[in-house]
């Protein structure tokens, strides 16, 4: 362990062993609701995010709802932890579950008439007001943890953090469905006060049976630390979030200037906390291995971590063709194994008096997992999925208790909560850092794999699906290509092939009857997606009452012009008309060899035109029959084909985010060793026992 910057503060009290247990587990119960307000904030408002962005007509802003959350949410992280050694637990989670039930009061107020055009618009009320949720997050995740050593002894805080991790866990399950419940039958707006209650009985708790935990330290609030870890964090999250999204390129000015100025309020940040009598973060906590290495572990599992989540989400959304709504609670058997993992070495760990071990077949069990789920294809089954997610969750289940612990072991009681809070922070900057990192990984590869896998349809089609294909493959290279929605669950083959059954169904009442609402269905484009252009043509040019009244009404205007041009009585005009190419040779020839005095006696002129009006009659209906079979069949050629290139397309697409999330996986595993290695690095420290027979006298202090 390293030697502490300063002395123990006098009067420190040691509430681990005079707080009787009954006391402790009710304060653990108020902090344990406050944690899993912030954990359930995470997850339930994604489920509603739909809905909100179409009752406030904020589309542009949807990712801002989020990345305002952990902007405030990571770069406060550090402060509060250091500012609770200063002045208590107790009151800085108090102040931060205000904070955060005034932020969440205010979310479900966004777009409210009251507010008017506050901050230029509802969506923006809501943008604003998230990162005021994010504000009093901050104090919940980074306090509660560090309460855990306040309130118990070494032995055993292993076992109570377990259950702070599988509050998280709880959390990923309980928010989607939660949310997804309280905006189809409620209203959006209960996703965020649903906090309210939650909240006041953990204040509740908190107020009535939480000493205030303090370490005992006096000294000043290193603010222009506090200040300078805020300009660092913001923009370096503000940058990577950016470019992971695309909005602005890695080396626009935007991005490169977001960098530079975080890249700056680093090295002075580094500077003023080598000169502050009580930094916002020590620097003589890295001459301690377990913090130094610890710090290193924790950013590679944040990276692995949550972009196993989100590329697994993915996964089942784009491959198995899990419903986005649903693709939280897919994820269940992952969180089912997480929590297992984080309680069931909690209490290992307690029993064994080491945690070094657990983490280290933790680490190696969530390699194992990250390649199980590297050999993910476009076919994996289901089943085969969620024994996957299963052992990767056992793997990172000890992370969230036992590093924790482990900080907090090789630190001194005051200085918990600021090695607690910093051990967080990193972990939540390798989340950020990761995703951006992954994310990119991931648009580049989709792009590739699916060029690849278009173009490989391609070469086993023929005609005009082949021509298609292809050259939705050189599209993609060139960056033309179509770009989906990687939210929205794709069409199964299943899907596709009822779909052109409707179609065609469709399409044949419309050509051969010109029925309204078969011609209606014609032009809407989810039945005509993926249809070669010539196809999609044909239906939009469908004569009203079908191709046969078309036929029928060209025969009706051609019997007019020669009944006109044969009662005129000039051969001239009769000429004229029969010189229309479109007219049928035989007619043309019986025109031509009308003679002049035939069309001079009205008597004469009218049985010519009986006869030709017996003659088109029998014309008609041959004709229509034909032009009808040949309309039919050339539209069907192309439903056949549009059929053809739509399955196609949806394969390629399945396999190629399938391929591509398969390789991020690898990379996670590289990720996984890198921590395995840091952890190794880690001194294998023993947890303190309490000594046999020993029994603290329990007493209620400061309550």
């Amino acid at each position: 362990m390293t030697t502490p910057a300063t002395p123990e503060p006098a009067g420190r009290i040691d509430y681990a062993k005079t707080l009787d247990l009954s006391t402790k587990r009710l304060i653990l119960f108020g902090v344990l609701l406050g944690l899993f307000l912030s954990a359930l904030d995470q997850t339930i408002v994604s489920t509603a995010m739909p809905r909100i962005t179409q009752e406030l007509n904020g589309l542009s802003l949807y990712s801002w709802v989020t990345t305002a959350y952990l902007l405030t949410n990571t770069a406060l992280v550090p402060i509060y932890g250091k500012l609770s050694d200063l002045y208590g637990r107790k009151p800085i989670l108090m102040i931060g579950i205000v904070i955060f039930l005034l932020g969440s009061a205010l979310c479900g107020l966004s777009g409210e008439p009251f507010l008017g055009n506050l901050f230029g618009g509802g969506m923006m009320q809501l943008v604003v007001f998230r990162g005021l949720q994010g504000v009093g997050a901050a104090a919940l995740g980074s306090v509660a943890f560090a309460i855990i050593a306040d309130l118990f002894e070494p032995v055993d805080r292993p076992r109570y953090q377990g259950l702070f991790g599988a509050v998280f866990g709880l959390s990923s399950v309980i928010g989607p469905l939660l949310g997804g419940f309280l905006t189809d039958q409620v209203s959006w707006r209960w996703v965020f006060y649903v906090n309210l209650p939650i909240g006041l009985i953990a204040l509740a708790f908190i107020a009535s049976k939480m000493p205030r935990l303090a370490s005992g330290l006096q000294a000043k609030v290193d603010w222009l630390g506090a200040f300078l870890i805020l300009v660092f964090a913001v923009p370096l999250l503000l940058a990577l979030t950016w470019g992971a999204d695309g909005n602005y390129a890695w080396t626009s000015p935007m991005i490169l200037g977001l960098f530079g100025l975080s890249a700056a309020a680093l090295v002075t940040f580094l500077i003023v906390e080598s000169r502050h009598e009580s930094p916002i973060l020590p620097l003589t906590l890295f001459k301690n291995p377990t913090f130094a290495w610890g710090a290193i572990a924790r950013f590679m599992i944040g990276a692995g971590f949550l972009g196993a989540i989100l590329f697994l989400s993915l996964y089942l959304v784009q491959v198995q063709g899990v419903s986005a709504t649903a693709a939280g609670t897919a994820t269940i058997p992952l969180t089912v194994g997480l929590i297992i993992g984080a309680i069931g070495s909690g209490q290992i760990a307690s029993r064994m008096g080491r945690y070094k071990p657990l983490m280290l077949i933790g680490l190696m069990t969530a390699g194992l997992g990250f390649f199980a789920l590297s050999t993910l294809n476009a076919d994996s089954s289901y089943n085969s999925v969620i024994i996957r997610m299963v052992l990767l969750g056992l793997g990172l289940g000890p992370a969230l208790p036992l590093y924790t612990t482990a900080l907090q072991l090789s630190v001194k009681p005051w200085e918990i909560g600021v090695a607690t809070s910093a051990g967080q922070f990193f972990q939540q900057m390798g989340s950020t850092i990761g995703t951006a990192i992954f994310g990119a990984i991931l648009t580049a590869g989709v792009s590739s794999n699916l060029a690849t896998q278009f173009a490989a349809q391609a070469a086993s089609n023929q005609g005009t699906v082949a021509t298609t294909l292809q050259t939705i493959s050189d599209e993609i290279r060139s960056g033309n290509g179509p770009e989906g929605n990687r939210n929205q669950t794709p069409e199964t083959p299943e899907q596709i092939q009822a779909r052109f059954v409707t179609l065609r169904k469709n399409l044949t009442a419309a050509i051969q009857t010109g029925d309204p609402a078969a011609v209606n269905v014609l032009k809407q484009d989810k039945f005509i997606a993926g249809l070669p252009a010539a196809a999609r043509q044909q239906f939009t040019s469908i004569p009203e009452g079908g191709v046969a009244a078309s036929v029928k009404a060209g025969f009706a205007q051609t019997q007019a012009a020669i009944e006109a041009a044969v009662n005129s009585g000039d051969a001239a005009q009769v000429r004229a008309v029969a010189s229309n190419p479109q007219l049928p040779q035989a007619l043309r020839d019986n025109l031509n060899g009308i003679p002049a005095q035939a069309l001079a006696s009205p008597q004469a002129r009218e049985q010519l035109l009986s006869g030709i009006r017996q003659g088109l009659a029998q014309g008609q209906e041959t004709a229509a029959e034909q032009a009808t079979s040949q309309a039919l069949s050339a539209a069907l050629t192309g439903v056949n084909d549009g059929e053809k290139i739509s399955l196609a397309s949806g394969r390629a697409a399945k396999v190629a985010f399938a391929n591509t999330i398969s390789s991020i996986y690898r990379y996670s595993i590289v990720v996984a060793l890198l921590a395995f290695l840091a952890t190794l690095m880690m001194p294998n420290l023993e947890i303190p026992r309490r000594a046999k027979g020993e029994k603290a006298a329990p007493a209620h202090v400061e309550i």
